[in-house]
């Protein structure tokens, strides 16, 4: 129960923290300074437990579609979409994932569904509507930040499948971490691309001003160090470690609380201030949560069919 609330609080408060980031630092560039710093310590935690780098030849394919969904997909959109949209809307936005998982082992893998699962649809697409209908009529509204998370949430969900649905017997922090080295490369060869001229401002008198270039706050780097320790070396396995203890059910909707914590401590760290809507939609998509996860009479089936030792 202490790993799950402070899980629930590391990744709820990463919200407001990665806007501060976002905020100065260019989002891939944001994100592939957090994994320069995260990556060394997930590989001392591995060294730690004297396991094996190594990964199979055959399941290469395989842990490059795990990455691609788990970790490219998410963090491209989800960090440009965090960049547009207060981060309670991101994060209420982000975490409709349990419900495109529960969608998409319906509509592709075939698993059983219920009414309740329809329930949770549609009350999830009520939360959208009411936070794009937010954004919409806001003077700086940029309703494509919603669209950006929401395609973040399902990519995620997609992801969530494949590791579940895994054929390797790899272990999960191994896995892990060359999802992470995968998604650094990209990241940082986007950011090299096309965020180049924003991070060599740091180090550069602007050409036609003369003005040297504004290096980023002390804030911003403490947001690549929050999510160098706190998000990739410790929540992360907090999350794999709660994975192999708890059922599938359970450790699904250890999600619920993280978009709450999200909107709140925004307002307290960074001031935002939600409306009407915005509390509705965080009502309407933890009921869809709620209808999606919570165990009814005959306990709903794992997307996948899998284990929970091997839920991710």
């Amino acid at each position: 129960m202490i790993i799950l609330v402070l899980l629930t609080l590391a990744w709820g408060i990463n919200w407001p923290v990665m806007k501060m980031g976002v905020r100065e630092i260019e989002p891939l560039t944001f994100r592939s300074l957090c994994m320069i710093g995260g990556l060394p310590l997930l590989a001392l935690i591995i060294r730690h437990k004297g396991l094996s780098f190594t990964i199979a030849r055959e399941h290469w394919r395989e842990s490059f579609w795990i990455a691609a969904t788990n970790m490219i997909g998410w963090y491209v959109f989800a960090m440009y979409g965090i960049k547009l949209l207060s981060s309670g809307r991101a994060a209420i936005l982000g975490y409709t994932m349990p419900i495109w998982v529960a969608l998409f082992g319906y509509l592709i893998f075939r698993n059983e569904t219920s009414r309740r699962l329809w329930v949770g649809v549609a009350l999830a697409s009520a939360g959208v509507v009411l936070l794009i209908l937010g954004e919409v009529s806001a003077i700086s509204g940029r309703p494509l930040g919603a669209v950006l998370m929401l395609m973040a949430g399902a990519i995620w969900g997609l992801g969530t499948h494949l590791m579940k649905r895994r054929r390797q017997t790899t272990h999960v922090y191994v896995v892990t971490f060359w999802s992470l080295l995968q998604a650094l490369i990209f990241c940082a060869a986007v950011s090299l691309t096309v965020e180049r001229d924003s991070w060599m401002a740091w180090f550069r008198p602007d050409p036609v001003t003369g003005v040297q270039g504004q290096f980023p706050s002390a804030k911003a780097w403490f947001a690549v160090l929050y999510n160098s320790v706190v998000v990739f070396a410790f929540a992360q396995v907090a999350w794999f470690r709660l994975t192999l203890i708890l059922p599938p059910v359970a450790s699904g909707l250890s999600v619920m609380m993280i978009p709450v914590v999200g909107v709140f401590s925004g307002m307290w760290a960074l001031g935002e201030q939600p409306h009407w809507n915005d509390y509705a939609a965080l009502v309407a998509i933890l009921g869809a949560m709620a209808c999606v996860l919570w165990p009814g009479p005959r306990a709903l089936p794992s997307p996948g069919g899998r284990s929970g030792k091997d839920a991710l």
